[in-house]
């Protein structure tokens, strides 16, 4: 089956076509040079965007692939959780396409995009049920991820109490005096400094659940005391920082999927692009005789493959949404 896929749940503009699991276009506009001298993503210019984007990047995504609109089978749109606004841009226009052309469509829960954004790996993918650790700018939660009767199922074991990971760089990130987005910045000025050079808390360590808030406060506190780091204190900050989000996701991931009986862990979101945190959970699942699956970069990252790859099996079911599908800024899988 052709699907198309679409995604607008926050700051970028991103179409797909999908061939069974082959990827024949992926176009994604990123909207971090509009975010960027704010700090952060700011609702009303998000949807903006995407209003004059998304036109354009559908018709970059069709004629890459080689195919007109009448040539797709079906179509899947982020329908939530996300932006309120940024949601509808998507959910509209998916509406108005598949009605012109009278294809089917499908609502896709945007976290179940990221779980199944693996199978699309060039790589290896797992057997179903698994683990996935999906970790992004506003989500930090374990789940386990199965297929019953060619649906895919997924039940939550942890969430985060507060701040999401990705949030949480992003905020200290700021606090640091760097520019949004702060994560990847972090990543590589990490690499040249000591781990434990800082100890900071790994919250709730004895809990299912994740936090993040009281590291935040630890690194606000540090730099209190004694400023601004420069130079190798920088980087040794930031790559001790980094090292306690690593070591506490990796290991609640581990400690859950011992308790559940899995033997395959996903890591998925955006986050899951952090060098260090695939390093550590490849190295530390390795000694737990664990299978890690750690997808490509780009696939970690908001897409609309991942959307239209979770969109494929519920429209080869006969699944179809009515006319009135709405958007759910808050929908929970």
């Amino acid at each position: 089956m052709i699907v198309l896929g679409l995604e607008t749940s926050c700051d970028e503009t991103a179409c797909a076509v999908l061939d069974g699991t082959t990827v024949l276009a992926d176009e994604v506009h990123s909207q971090t040079a509009v975010h960027a001298p704010w700090g952060g993503v700011v609702p009303e210019l998000a949807s903006r965007d995407h209003l004059a984007r998304v036109l354009p990047v559908v018709d970059r995504a069709l004629n890459r692939a080689g195919r007109g609109l009448a040539q797709i089978d079906g179509i899947a749109v982020t329908a939530g959780p996300g932006l309120i606004g940024a949601l509808l841009v998507g959910v509209q226009v998916a509406k108005s396409l598949a009605l012109a052309v009278g294809r089917p469509i499908v609502g896709v829960n945007h976290l179940e995009g990221h779980l199944l954004a693996i199978e699309l790996s060039k790589e290896r993918v797992p057997d179903f049920p698994f683990l996935g650790l999906l970790v992004s700018g506003g989500h930090t939660s374990l789940y386990i991820v199965e297929l019953k009767d060619g649906r895919v199922r997924t039940r939550a074991l942890a969430h985060t109490r507060d701040d999401a990971a990705g949030e949480a760089f992003d905020k200290v990130g700021k606090l640091l005096g760097l520019s949004y987005p702060a994560g990847p910045q972090i990543d590589k000025i990490a690499t040249g400094g000591d781990r434990a050079a800082f100890t900071f808390p790994r919250a709730m360590a004895k809990e299912d659940d994740f936090s993040f808030s009281g590291l935040k406060t630890s690194v606000l506190t540090q730099v209190k005391k004694h400023g601004l780091p420069e130079g190798q204190a920088l980087d040794d900050l930031c790559a001790s920082f980094q090292e306690a989000i690593a070591d506490s996701l990796v290991t609640k991931a581990l400690r859950q999927a011992e308790r559940a009986g899995l033997s395959r862990l996903v890591l998925c979101g955006g986050v899951a692009a952090n060098s260090r945190l695939r390093a550590l959970a490849a190295e530390r699942g390795a000694k737990a005789g664990l299978d890690v699956f750690l997808p490509e970069r780009k696939l970690c990252t908001d897409n609309a493959a991942m959307i239209a790859a979770a969109g494929r099996r519920p429209l080869e079911l006969g699944d179809r949404a009515p006319w009135n599908l709405a958007a759910d800024a808050a929908w929970r899988i």
